[in-house]
């Protein structure tokens, strides 16, 4: 159990990941698109794009000659909703150094 939680939330922990998965969320979008939404280079948006599809982070689906991706919507939305819910509640303090590091 310990190394599954360790590999999950490793897999969070990073931040071009991270950075991929809160564009996700504002929608469905395609490499280039992510590309265009972050500034990183289409090499490391595909690479991290193929190891959070293989732990199931984002799905993926063919539109036309693009592959458009997708947060899982059974796990990671609600997951983001509850990172916002618990920011929200307990992560007021501006000066906090763990959100809102110098």
């Amino acid at each position: 159990m310990k190394t599954v939680c360790c590999g999950f939330f490793t897999t969070l922990a990073n931040k071009t990941r991270l950075s991929i998965l809160y564009t996700l969320r504002e929608g469905d979008k395609s490499v280039n698109q992510i590309v265009q939404r972050t500034g990183f280079e289409q090499s490391l948006v595909s690479h991290n794009l193929k190891l959070l599809k293989h732990c199931s982070f984002v799905d993926s689906a063919v539109r036309g000659k693009q592959r458009i991706y997708s947060l899982n919507k059974k796990t990671i939305i609600p997951l983001f909703d509850l990172v916002d819910k618990h920011r929200h509640a307990f992560c007021k303090d501006q000066d906090c150094p763990v959100c809102n590091p110098k």
